[in-house]
């Protein structure tokens, strides 16, 4: 969506995007060495690489290869009902969030353990024409939307101003690039948290389950909330013997919110 305003025109987003981009992958000959050298026999019935690995750090600790809960899901879902979650850590993957605030990533570098974090760089990237994240509540109401777009548009005219006159200030500067980089990096202090931003994050599969138990919540923020219900969508599709226990359930906004009889595994 575009409203008219500055320079360029102001792009809203309303809705974020989250990319599943990368899984792990396991070596089963390696694997077969290590079990044929410890006289050991063992087989799983997942094709997923994460779970592999999950259940075969699980069954380390109980050297249990070969024996008891046969499937792997039978095996993990033992281990989430246990308590056992430092298993999961075990298990990662790789997301991209974009059409996400800067609001939301300050939130979301907030969960530490089992995480990484690679952001899109207002130092070194041009947001002159980015676009910006309108909350639902105000984009439902004519009045609140205008008052959004207003102060948002008065931002943007600012940061145009201060770079072009941040940019004639370090003109002495031989290096483009460093030039740039000065003068960005001074007039993003005027961007709002509603700016667009992009992040790449991996994180273990308890840290996943964590941020959707918190963020997925009813008294999480709408925004965030709505990025962990995406993440949720796609883990249970991805790895359903380590996130099949949780439910949506409605909430009188028409959203949804996450539940689990197995919270903080």
């Amino acid at each position: 969506m575009e409203a008219a305003g500055s320079a360029r025109p102001l792009k809203i987003i309303r809705e974020p995007r989250v990319y599943l981009v990368g899984r792990q992958a396991v070596d089963p000959q390696v694997i077969e060495r290590f079990l044929t050298e410890h006289e050991l026999e063992w087989s799983t019935d997942t094709g997923v690489g994460a779970e592999v690995l999950a259940e075969m750090a699980g069954r380390l600790c109980y050297l249990s290869y070969g024996k008891g809960r046969k499937s792997n899901r039978e095996f993990l879902e033992h281990l989430i009902e246990v308590g056992h979650g430092s298993v999961l850590e075990h298990a990662a993957w790789s997301f991209l969030f974009t059409g996400v605030s800067r609001s939301l990533t300050h939130e979301l570098v907030r969960h530490r353990a089992g995480w990484a974090y690679s952001q899109l760089s207002q130092r070194y990237v041009d947001e002159s024409g980015s676009p910006y994240v309108e909350p639902d509540v105000i984009a439902n109401d004519p009045a609140l939307h205008a008052e959004w777009v207003e102060a948002v548009e008065v931002a943007r005219r600012a940061y145009d101003r201060l770079v072009a006159g941040l940019e004639r200030h370090y003109a002495a500067e031989p290096d483009r690039t460093l030039r740039r980089k000065l003068a960005r990096q001074a007039a993003r202090s005027v961007l709002p948290n509603a700016t667009e931003t992009r992040i790449f994050v991996t994180a273990n599969a308890r840290a996943l389950r964590h941020f959707i138990e918190m963020r997925g919540s009813e008294a999480a923020d709408v925004e965030i909330r709505k990025v962990a219900l995406q993440v949720l969508e796609l883990m249970r599709r991805e790895s359903p013997a380590l996130f099949s226990d949780y439910e949506l359930v409605p909430l009188p906004d028409g959203g949804q919110a996450v539940r689990t009889t197995h919270p903080k595994v």
